[in-house]
């Protein structure tokens, strides 16, 4: 029988070319389906039907999934960190250069001279009138990056390109994210010597308890006066009113974000863009194509890759039958769903097991194929949250 993938957005065409059709039925409209992709939709955990057991976003926050709510049930959720980092990194380089040059201002005050005719008087009008458009050049300037991940790393290597001095910070620097950092980016120790040092700091963090409003007060009467501040990550990451008054006291020379806000649309000092840092055709085919070979691995292997609220698994297949089997991340558990296995002669042929919080995680290849009635006496020990059998178990 076909596995049913419940589309909540529309998603890229090669994404889904990415789930054969002669395995998956796709649509938007399902009442048991096996999996959820999505990008944008707000998932409410009442709306997540009892039979999915994995859902998976084209994007890279997760904000709009209700994570604990999955997590509790077992159910992982996948995002495609990476997929729209070149997207992202391409509209800061943007947001640098119409944060250092009168370039908006030029293009509004040409706008205003359209009955001019006079070729000449044109010219000598915009000769009178150019220097008060006049800018920065980014060319020896410092640039501070803030989370150094996908696309803070693409983001530092632009700014280098373009003759910047790099200073990041990341205190959860990952060691691939090491690795793909250029060594002429400077490590800022602290949060507040990044802002008190750089002329423009680029934002590059996801939501959490621990970022939420984390450009407040205290942070931004550290930057020097005419500091560009780039948000491109999440609204959230920067208190308003603390950015109100930096703006309004000149702590701040500008504000240039993805995140419009009332407050903030219409000041002169503040450049706000329709949330686009990922609306390129390339980002999201990227991050539909991502998402489905995630999806299609863990729906026919058990593997998880990029999961948000699930440990990375990757488990070669050696026999078509194989065991998932995600439980409470305590003792014993384990070893009670082997004991099972070992009480009705099904052989071990191979497994792992890892943890995430508090959740573990387990595949287990083996044979021959178990009895609805041992599955269910895996399903009711104490702490086992969910079982899946995989494959093509009787072949």
């Amino acid at each position: 029988m076909a596995k049913q993938i419940l589309t909540l957005n529309q998603i890229s065409v090669k994404g889904l070319e990415r789930l054969p059709r002669e395995i998956y039925e796709i649509a938007s409209e399902f009442t048991h389906p096996d999996a959820i992709l999505l990008r944008s939709h707000k998932l409410q955990a009442e709306d997540i039907p009892e039979s999915v057991v994995a859902i998976a976003r084209a994007g890279a926050g997760v904000n709009n999934i209700p994570v604990q709510a999955c997590t509790e049930r077992g159910i992982p959720v996948f995002n495609s960190p990476g997929a729209n980092a070149n997207a992202v990194k391409e509209l800061v380089a943007t947001g640098l250069l119409l944060g250092s040059r009168g370039v908006i201002e030029g293009v509004r005050y040409v706008a205003t001279l359209s009955e001019m005719s006079d070729h000449a008087e044109l010219n000598k009008t915009l000769e009178a009138q150019k220097k008060q458009f006049k800018g920065n050049e980014l060319m020896g300037k410092t640039l501070g990056v803030v989370g150094l991940g996908a696309i803070g790393s693409l983001v530092a290597e632009m700014a280098l390109d373009f003759g910047m001095e790099v200073v990041g910070y990341d205190p959860a620097l990952s060691v691939e994210a090491a690795w793909r950092l250029s060594s002429q980016v400077q490590r800022a120790e602290a949060l507040a010597a990044l802002f008190a040092r750089c002329d423009y700091i680029s934002l590059h963090l996801p939501v959490l308890d621990s970022t939420r409003g984390l450009v407040n007060d205290e942070l931004l009467g550290a930057v020097r006066p005419g500091t560009c501040l780039l948000n491109f990550a999440r609204e959230e990451i920067v208190d308003q009113g603390a950015l109100v008054r930096a703006l309004d006291d000149g702590r701040l020379r500008k504000y240039i974000a993805d995140f419009p806000a009332p407050g903030l649309i219409g000041r002169d000092d503040v450049i706000l863009m329709p949330h686009i840092g990922a609306s390129t055709d390339e980002a999201e085919d990227n991050c539909a194509i991502m998402a489905a070979e995630q999806l299609r691995d863990f729906l026919e292997n058990g593997n998880i890759r990029n999961s948000v609220n699930f440990p990375a698994l990757h488990l070669e297949r050696v026999t078509g039958c194989r065991l998932s089997v995600t439980n409470e991340n305590v003792p014993k558990i384990l070893g009670s769903v082997l004991s099972i296995l070992a009480d009705e002669n099904i052989n071990v042929i191979d497994m792992l097991n890892k943890s995430r919080d508090e959740v573990a995680y387990n595949l287990i290849d083996i044979s021959p194929t178990p009895s609805g009635d041992v599955l269910d006496r895996m399903r009711t020990l104490e702490g086992v949250i969910n079982v899946r059998l995989i494959g093509d178990c009787r072949a």
